[in-house]
């Protein structure tokens, strides 16, 4: 197996010639780029299989890639190396012929090459033709590396005569540095001596401000225990107004629930005496009944509110007694997931997305989608909910603006749409206008 510089590889032919032959790093490197360009024109079934992978890259890139697989079967599969010796034979080659006719062989020849096919070909007397192309590789490589190492020992010279030349102008930089230092070294002597002096006279200045400062401190103390007095009378005096205002609260409070309680009994006689009994339909139900598809009722228990330009302030309006949301489906789903979702996936989102808000804030939800086409999938549905489809010839618009005029007034309704004619129309009713994407970041935010 070939490896390192050398490659031991089988004879072929006759026993006389030497059994083992080495071949220079060179010379492999030139047999296997031979082997890889002449592999594709083998037999399939001659190709090692640990070989056939490399057969769709080209011949440069398959010697690069396959070297060591090619090097190993060259040594060791002799079934691989004589097929690629019948297709270099075929090629009829003059440097083929002359090697394979034992002929003489051009000078002008690479001796690497000739080797490399050599080795191939094994012609009689090939391991002798493989030594002596492999020597002449040798002494071609040996004269440029004499030449080379001449080149290179005196250019050292060269440097070493710079360093001595750059080595001599540091001495001389070094003495001058060096006296530089000797008259740095009596001025600091002298700097010393007079900062002696001066420390001499701080210190005196020092103890002076001792004094100062222990008397500056005493007063401190006296200041000190002087607001610290001021502060306990202070704080007396907080806790006295806070009692009162305790008292202030008490009385507002006995009179807010007394003004409350009036209110109610009020509210309670009149609704006596206009005789106004409980209803289970709501203004929105008349409106599903008249212009939806297949319209959906529910249970309308106490909810809260929506706001319509911020997810924050949108709990504002959640604590607004009774409120209706009204959703454009369409316009609030197309929005949020664009074509990244069915149409159905879409509804099924929102109407979940709804039914978790409902819960949450009990307030009553309608969406409407446009039913002017086919719908396809289940009916979506969530408790709380009601999910309306506008009837062939409505659209979901005009839907939801009525939704929102059937409403009486004073009633909180939010309507969430980004469409500006629809959001203009509902606020004309008196409901709050919410683009569609803060609705979004609301139902994201959960």
């Amino acid at each position: 197996m070939m490896s390192g510089d050398e490659d031991p590889s089988e004879p072929d032919g006759d026993e006389s010639e030497p059994a083992v032959v080495f071949l220079s790093d060179p010379v492999r490197r030139k047999a296997v780029e031979i082997a890889a360009a002449a592999m594709p024109a083998l037999p399939p079934a001659k190709v090692p299989s640990k070989l056939r992978r490399y057969l769709k890259f080209n011949p440069a890139k398959r010697a690069k890639l396959a070297r060591g697989d090619i090097a190993a079967e060259l040594a060791d599969n002799d079934d691989f190396r004589s097929g690629l010796g019948e297709v270099l034979d075929s090629t009829d080659t003059p440097l083929v012929r002359s090697i394979s006719d034992g002929g003489e062989v051009s000078a002008m020849a690479d001796p690497a090459e000739v080797a490399a096919l050599a080795f191939l070909l094994r012609p009689k007397g090939w391991q002798a033709l493989v030594a002596a192309a492999a020597e002449s590789v040798r002494e071609d490589a040996a004269a440029p590396a004499a030449e080379t190492a001449g080149e290179e020992l005196e250019r050292r010279l060269a440097s070493a005569d710079k360093e001595i030349q750059k080595l001599r102008g540091a001495l001389s930089d070094q003495r001058s540095a060096a006296a530089r230092l000797q008259e740095d070294l009596r001025r600091a002597r002298r700097e010393l001596r007079e900062a002696d002096e001066r420390a001499a006279k701080a210190a005196g200045d020092l103890a002076a401000e001792r004094g100062r400062i222990k008397q500056a401190d005493s007063e401190r103390r006296s200041e000190r225990r002087r607001l610290e007095a001021e502060a306990a009378s202070l704080r007396t005096q907080l806790e006295e107004l806070r009692r009162v205002d305790r008292e202030a609260d008490r009385l507002a409070d006995s009179r807010l629930w007394l003004l409350m309680e009036t209110l109610s009994g009020t509210a309670t006689g009149l609704r006596r005496e206009l005789g106004l009994e409980p209803v289970a339909e709501r203004p929105a139900d008349y409106v599903a009944e008249e212009r939806c598809a297949e319209p959906d009722t529910r249970e309308v228990e106490g909810s809260r509110g929506l706001d319509q330009t911020d997810p924050q302030r949108l709990d504002h309006l959640l604590s607004m007694p009774n409120p209706h949301l009204i959703v454009d489906g369409y316009n609030v789903t197309i929005s949020a997931w664009g074509d990244t979702l069915t149409l159905e996936q879409q509804r099924n989102r929102l109407v979940q997305g709804l039914g978790a808000l409902a819960a949450q804030t009990n307030a009553e939800i309608t969406v409407v989608f446009d039913g002017a086409d086919p719908i396809f999938g289940a009916k979506p549905s969530a408790r709380g909910v009601r999910v309306l489809f506008s009837a062939k010839g409505e659209i979901a618009d005009d839907v939801v603006v009525d939704l929102a005029r059937v409403e009486p007034k004073g009633r909180p309704v939010v309507v969430v749409s980004s469409d500006r004619e629809v959001a203009d129309r509902s606020r004309r009713h008196g409901a709050y206008a919410v683009p569609s994407p803060m609705l979004v970041r609301r139902l994201q935010r959960g």
